[in-house]
């Protein structure tokens, strides 16, 4: 079955984007010499909020070059909770979808193929996950960066008997650790 893996970058004090909702903060960390770890090896299906669909779009230009779409996702379909009407590069797989993240999650696994659920967006969103017992695993880079505000990495309590470290990895000054969450007990 898939499992919904909320991936992020997130400062050492916990805010995935700054108080001008901007991640450029990340792009000054290095990353070291290898190659980085692909986001999207074994996902199926992404999970996006509308914010950060629309910084996808717009930093890549990907509506007046929707080439750029298919080389960072491929076919994969992308789910965007949203209440507006948002544009759509030409050939990309997008679905709009609104209301309680609950109501989407059959038709989000069915998409997947199998395949893990990646959830790409503020941490909101993954919060909604946590809350309706669907996420499975947090996979975070933390930069060695300390921001003064912005986009919190997950809105929610999650006390550490929950979470399992399953890995860690250095690349440069980001350490990538992935946690597997547990779920709650009635």
């Amino acid at each position: 079955m898939a499992k919904f893996v909320y991936r992020a970058a997130t400062s050492f004090n916990g805010y995935i984007a700054d108080e001008n909702n901007s991640i450029e903060w990340l792009f000054s960390v290095d990353r070291g010499d290898g190659p980085p770890p692909s986001l999207l090896d074994g996902v199926g299906a992404l999970v996006t909020g509308s914010t950060t669909y629309e910084w996808l779009l717009q930093s890549a230009n990907m509506l007046a070059e929707p080439a750029t779409w298919q080389t960072y996702y491929g076919t994969r379909p992308m789910f965007v909770f949203t209440t507006r009407a948002l544009p759509v590069p030409a050939g990309a797989d997008v679905r709009f979808v609104q209301g309680p993240v609950a109501d989407h999650l059959e038709t989000i696994r069915a998409a997947a193929g199998g395949d893990d659920v990646a959830i790409s967006s503020g941490g909101e969103l993954a919060g909604q996950l946590l809350d309706a017992g669907a996420l499975d695993e947090i996979t975070l880079g933390i930069a060695p960066v300390a921001l003064t505000g912005g986009t919190p990495l997950l809105p929610r309590r999650l006390e550490a008997d929950r979470l399992q470290l399953t890995a860690f990895e250095r690349h440069g000054q980001l350490l990538n650790v992935t946690y597997t969450v547990q779920p709650t007990v009635d």
